[in-house]
């Protein structure tokens, strides 16, 4: 609205310029010439504050020149320094388009411009021409200015909120990872030992006690999937070590977990949690393990097996939301074959800010 006003104000100001040089004593070509001139500059002063702020570098450039090109030739053809005031709507575009430092020189030049030429010209310089020019100038500038900045903060605006809506995203897919990919691995075993006891045995008792493990099962992932995506799911270090405990029991995997978590550091606890069942889905899903073990201190967790089969060289989605779950506390993720032969996965914390006592485990290397 205030650009808009700007320069209707501009355009009314040139009409009456060029109205003046029609009914004028100017020649008429030169008049004709200075009027298309005119013409052209106002229709720039309309359309440079609009395509002007959105254009490159260069191209803000370019439009600033033309502008001063189109401004300054009335004056140049009919040897007038007082037309020079009609810059001013070339400098305020200058002041919105190009760096201030730059716009104020450009602005300093002009009225310097101006003032030398009046005082060859006409022997004395009409300072009210001159004030006309710096203060039209500062007014335009401002309101130009402004607008341009409001156009960028709104555009910064939208980015924030996609950017919002993005990370959203991210963390929606990176928890419906972690939920059903460990609860879909833990009950894709627990169905195969449930077939495989009513193939070889056909103890009822048995199948039932598996298939209700599995009610339950369902019914917590379900339970997880509803908090995840209502932001609300907080995740224990201790429920996903007794979850690991019988989903690696249920696979015929001998566990070695720890009996105790109090030693890790709170703001690691959850962040663990994430890394110990992520870990222990990876050894159900891609290994051929007997063993499995977890290791925990103050500020650092580690998950080894000793399973042969390969592993993919390049990080899955699990281990890549683990990263960014670690890097949200200011933790790292190292994972690879484990130097005695295995898999290996090692969580660290940050340093903390007071020295705990040293951890009875010793911390991997």
């Amino acid at each position: 609205m205030a650009v808009a006003t700007a320069t209707a104000l501009a355009s009314l100001a040139l009409i009456a310029r060029a109205e003046d040089l029609a009914h004028g004593t100017t020649p008429p070509l030169l008049a004709s010439l200075a009027i298309g001139f005119i013409a052209c500059y106002g229709i720039g002063c309309v359309l440079a504050p609009w395509y002007g702020p959105v254009a490159p570098r260069r191209g803000r450039i370019a439009i600033v020149a033309a502008m001063f090109l189109l401004g300054a030739a009335p004056a140049v053809l009919l040897a007038s320094p007082s037309y020079l005031t009609d810059l001013t709507y070339a400098l305020s575009i200058g002041l919105m388009l190009l760096p201030l430092r730059h716009a104020l020189a450009l602005g300093l030049v002009t009225v310097l411009g101006q003032i030398v030429w009046m005082r060859l010209a006409q022997g004395q310089v009409a300072w009210a021409q001159v004030a006309l020019l710096v203060g039209v100038t500062a007014a335009l500038g401002t309101v130009f200015a402004l607008n341009f900045t409001i156009g960028h903060l709104r555009a910064a605006r939208e980015q924030v909120k996609r950017l919002a809506v993005n990370q959203e995203r991210e963390r929606v897919a990176r928890d419906m990872h972690d939920v059903l990919g460990h609860s879909l691995s833990t009950m894709t075993v627990k169905l195969g030992l449930t077939r495989r006891v009513l193939e070889s045995s056909a103890d009822v008792a048995l199948a039932v006690a598996q298939v209700t493990e599995l009610e339950n099962m369902a019914r917590t992932a379900l339970s997880d999937l509803r908090a995840t995506i209502s932001d609300y799911r907080t995740l224990s270090l201790d429920s996903e070590l007794a979850g690991a405990r019988l989903a690696l029991h249920a696979a015929g995997i001998r566990a070695e977990l720890p009996a105790a978590t109090h030693s890790v550091r709170a703001e690691l606890r959850e962040a663990f949690g994430y890394v110990v069942r992520e870990a222990v889905t990876n050894v159900l899903r891609h290994s051929d393990a007997e063993r499995c073990t977890v290791r925990i201190g103050p500020g650092w967790v580690e998950v080894t097996d000793d399973g042969t089969s390969g592993r993919a060289a390049r990080a899955g989605n699990g281990l890549t939301g683990l990263t960014e779950r670690l890097a949200a506390v200011s933790g790292t993720l190292e994972h690879g074959p484990a130097p005695g032969g295995g898999y290996r996965v090692v969580a660290r914390g940050p340093a903390p800010s007071i020295p705990l006592a040293p951890s009875k485990e010793a911390e991997p290397t």
